[in-house]
């Protein structure tokens, strides 16, 4: 009886993907390509997944980037492509290649007709301009960015891309000789192929949405605010970066082309000298004479961030907060994490993270001096006044902390945002603008109690991680998931974040110079989650109080080499766990249970191939809650 039992069950499942329908083979504008088909659960939906199809040509160094030439025969696309030539994170190599211009796609199946007409979302990764890959971390073959539960869940096709990182992709003199911004260009150009090629896999490409986290949200951001992405997308999601963040463009990229220049042995003396030099470098050598600097920051970590996006004249040809007449007609959503500093406060002053060590007065006085250095003294002692005025004589080392993380969620995220969503409503024209908080606590297991929403923490909300390995999460966090994966995709269904395929739990609100309302999102969600004038005192000191200070200097002129990108990492087979800081290239570590999935793809370059590396997606009772 078993055995005709077990042999009823693999008729079924046989018959499941004969009756699926999938594209196959599909032509491309390069040649064919070849996918595979997958079946979600035993009597789940289908999907037909492309990994690395190329939308651009093998790069060349420090040039803009070129179309494919094609392929003869049919290109098996069911591996992920390399990432962009990047540092490893002990700084003694790279990883990578300079042939990485390739892009992904999910397309969700029915089981008797292929889809048509779907919406596209098209992801762009965060990582400082410096680190990252279109599949993002990897943990037992299961991919933070794998595109697979947003497309069925919310019935659109999901595209994530590569682009360029670091020197190779940011890198400028500030003029014609190397103008910069290639990998803005690499995005452009995959965004491009997207829109022409999209139909073939069943999407509709008049109803493009481009989403990013981070230095990829912050690439949304300037990918709507380009004339040469004019008719390519229709709407646009930030999440955690805008195009006005402090660290969003170099104003000096001279200063950098010549530092590193003078590193791979170019003459700095003329800059088309320099940037002939720069481009008959070696890649790798390229790429790691950008070091980073461990240890005795000179100033705060966002101040140290060195390749950005530049305005070029041409693909940004204004800085940016006068090119928003551009986004016009894009309907936008961007939001911040509600402790989007934290990781930075923790990389600044490390205390933040050690319970039973304060944090003085003095040291919070000396982070906010670092930030504010335009606008001097005068500048430092308005911030620290509007920070602490409801610290009273004796304020708890909590409640300093937390002034700490809130300073710097709001200066590096909160306000730059508020202010891009100001100027998108200002120049709207048929455009709709939304904002929102994601404030669902981090799950890291060794942080303090009080800690909320870190950067990055929506990251596996988006991407449906609580569905996709559920036994890594609990009820409340695959709600959260849910009502992230309804909003982002009904948003880029119809442009309304309410109206499409999928139920919501609150009715979001527009964000209007009238109303500035914003969805306060988390697992307890109601009509109290609609809120107005987010951190309004706030938002007015820094975009009209500070700035009405006399200016003293260009944050510019003060960022020093290189920036500390330690994350939380775990490694050792899981059994060690370390907080952003220096001795972690000793191998000292704090014993924590379990390790994150974002971090072991990291770990996997700390201790070697040959290590096995153990964790899940998060521990299951993170501060020993529920």
């Amino acid at each position: 009886m078993a055995r005709w039992y077990i042999l009823g069950l693999a008729l079924c499942s046989y018959l499941g993907v004969a009756w699926a329908a999938t594209l196959g083979v599909v032509l491309t504008e390069g040649g064919f390509v070849k996918g595979e088909n997958k079946k979600l659960g035993l009597f789940g939906s289908y999907v037909d997944i492309f990994r690395g199809i190329p939308f651009a040509a093998p790069t060349k160094t420090l040039q803009d980037p070129e179309p494919h030439p094609g392929w003869d025969g049919t290109l098996e696309t069911k591996e992920f492509k390399p990432r962009c030539m990047q540092m490893t994170l002990t700084q003694t190599d790279v990883r990578g290649s300079e042939d990485c211009l390739y892009l992904n796609i999910w397309i969700p199946q029915g089981r008797k007709q292929i889809s048509t007409k779907l919406p596209v979302m098209v992801f762009i990764y965060g990582g400082a301009f410096l680190v990252g890959g279109s599949q993002g971390a990897n943990f037992l073959n299961n991919y933070l960015y794998d595109g697979e539960e947003i497309a069925v869940r919310g019935n659109v096709i999901v595209v994530t891309v590569n682009y360029r990182l670091g020197p190779l992709g940011f890198l400028s003199t500030g003029d014609e000789n190397l103008p910069g911004n290639y990998g803005l260009k690499d995005q452009h150009m995959a965004i491009a192929w997207v829109k022409r090629n999209i139909k073939a896999f069943g999407g509709d490409p008049d109803n493009i949405t481009i989403f990013g986290e981070s230095a990829g949200a912050t690439s949304v951001s300037l990918q709507t605010l380009s004339p040469k992405n004019k008719g390519l997308f229709k709407r646009a999601i930030s999440q955690s970066g805008v195009g006005l963040c402090s660290w969003a463009i170099q104003r000096d990229p001279l200063l950098w082309a010549k530092k590193l220049g003078e590193k791979v042995g170019c003459s700095t003396d003329n800059t088309t000298i320099l940037a002939s030099c720069l481009r008959s470098s070696d890649p790798k050598t390229l790429t790691l004479a950008y070091h980073l600097q461990l240890t005795h920051l000179p100033m705060p970590l966002v101040h140290t961030l060195a390749l950005s996006p530049v305005v070029d004249g041409d693909f940004l040809p204004d800085v940016p907060e006068n090119l928003f007449a551009n986004a016009a007609d894009i309907d936008y959503v961007a939001g911040v994490n509600d402790m989007d500093g934290h990781f930075f406060a923790g990389v600044d002053l490390p205390a933040i993270n050690r319970p039973l060590v304060k944090v003085t007065a003095d040291e919070v006085y000396k982070l906010i001096k670092g930030l504010t250095v335009d606008r001097g003294e005068a500048g430092a002692n308005a911030t620290y006044n509007i920070y602490t005025q409801s610290w009273g004589e004796k304020p708890s080392k909590e409640v300093v902390k937390k002034t700490v993380v809130e300073l710097m969620t709001d200066y590096i995220f909160l306000i730059p945002t508020q202010k891009a969503l100001d100027l998108h409503v200002q120049n709207a024209k048929s455009g709709k603008t939304y904002s929102y908080v994601f404030s669902q606590p981090s799950r890291m297991p060794v942080y303090p109690s009080w800690v909320g929403a870190d950067h990055a923490d929506d990251l596996q909300y988006v991407f449906g991680k609580p569905f996709a390995t559920p036994l890594g999460y609990l009820p409340k966090h695959r709600t959260v998931s849910k009502a992230m994966i309804a909003y982002w995709t009904n948003f880029a269904r119809t442009g309304d974040p309410n109206k499409g395929n999928s139920d919501v739990p609150v009715s979001w609100p527009a964000y209007t110079s009238k109303g500035k309302y914003y969805l306060d999102i988390n697992n307890k969600m109601s009509k109290n989650s609609v809120k107005q004038d987010l951190r309004s005192e706030y938002v007015s000191f820094w975009n009209s109080d500070y700035l009405q200070l006399p200016q003293v200097a260009n944050i510019s002129q003060q960022s020093q080499p290189w920036p500390v990108l330690w994350i939380s990492l775990c490694y050792h087979q899981g059994s060690c766990y370390c907080q952003p800081d220096p001795r972690v290239a000793t191998g000292e570590c704090k014993p924590v249970l379990t390790c994150c999935l974002s971090c072991t793809d990291i770990a996997q370059e700390l201790v070697g191939q040959n290590k096995s590396i153990g964790g899940v997606w998060i521990l299951l009772k993170a501060r020993g809650g529920a």
